[in-house]
């Protein structure tokens, strides 16, 4: 009599196990079945804008659902972060995410939320790489041409960024560090501003997307001494790696999407695949092409663990390099 009761509650037991699985698959196959809010944590008119519309138009198509774009700007993407992480987790509300992501928590003691634990990675959507180029007055002509200049030199470089805590920033200091070089960070209010002060030699040299600096080099009126991803980039031609005289430098600007940490798996998996589906549409490649930006889709895993190892780098680098976020 005992062993058929137990019996009885095992196949109970399994009956709501499979059910609960079940209802699970359900919803990520049926997902999403009302509209779609997506955060856009920048102004509108920037890089981040154009992908947050473009993906929104071809997930609307994808899941004849509406989805709206909605923006949630402010403290270098801290208030949208911020909403996201404290949306309801049902995969309805969904957030795209730039370096500032994982530089926020090596910047600010104290944040709204925690990163690693109210946010999970859905997918990384696009990299880019930064451009290290000089005034057209800068004896040096590569990368290690410039790290001996600055030896020698010790100090009297300058190198103009975005602004301080951007991605462009860390990188110059990522460089100082590895090089054991010094160079005077002279931060700018948008990377286009210092144009006109690199092409005038007064100063030295600047940190900025690719796709921003690449055609003045181009033009003659800048020098290209390397970029900063691990590999040469295509749309960069014939500059060569940090990486090819500081073995291991990367850096490289990041995109991707977000979401409260405590959205459902199945949920999570299926943005993943619907994203993917987006990412390699030839019209959107073309689009992220025209802004620098290079298509690139991981595993939410894969993306977590690159948020994790991110945020641990980057902390290690403002901590020797005192950059204090303003």
């Amino acid at each position: 009599m005992a062993c058929s009761k137990l019996l009885v509650r095992i196949g109970v037991l399994s009956l709501f196990v499979l059910g609960v699985v079940a209802s699970g698959f359900a919803g990520a196959q049926n997902f999403p079945t009302k509209v779609v809010t997506l955060i856009v944590p920048n102004p509108p008119g920037g890089s981040i804008d154009i992908q947050g519309r473009l993906y929104a138009n071809k997930l609307q198509e994808l899941w004849s659902q509406p989805v709206i774009v909605e923006y949630k700007a402010g403290g270098g993407t801290l208030m949208g972060m911020d909403f996201t992480a404290k949306a309801a987790p049902d995969g309805y509300t969904i957030c795209l995410a730039a370096t500032p992501l994982v530089i926020l928590p090596a910047l600010q003691p104290k944040m709204p939320y925690d990163t690693v634990k109210d946010l999970s990675g859905v997918t990384l959507t696009a990299t880019s790489s930064i451009l290290i180029a000089s005034s057209p007055m800068l004896p040096a002509n590569n990368i290690a041409e410039l790290i001996a200049f600055a030896k020698k030199n010790p100090g009297k470089l300058t190198y103009g960024t975005p602004g301080i805590g951007s991605s462009m920033h860390l990188a110059g200091e990522l460089l100082k560090s590895m090089a054991g070089i010094d160079m005077l960070h002279v931060p700018f209010k948008g990377g286009a501003q210092a144009y006109p002060e690199l092409m005038a030699g007064r100063i030295d040299l600047q940190f900025d997307p690719v796709f921003g600096l690449y055609r003045y080099v181009k033009a003659g009126k800048m020098k290209g001494i390397a970029v900063t991803s691990a590999k040469p980039d295509p749309s960069a031609p014939g500059i060569q790696t940090v990486a090819e005289t500081l073995p291991g430098f990367s850096a490289l600007s990041i995109n991707g999407v977000v979401v409260p940490s405590a959205t459902p798996r199945d949920i999570v998996r299926r943005l993943n695949a619907d994203f993917r589906r987006v990412l390699q549409m030839p019209d959107v490649t073309k689009s992220l092409a025209e802004l620098g930006l290079d298509p690139v889709v991981n595993s939410p895993e894969e993306f977590d663990a690159m948020i994790r190892a991110e945020i641990d780098r980057w902390t290690k680098v403002a901590k020797a390099s005192g950059i204090k976020f303003e």
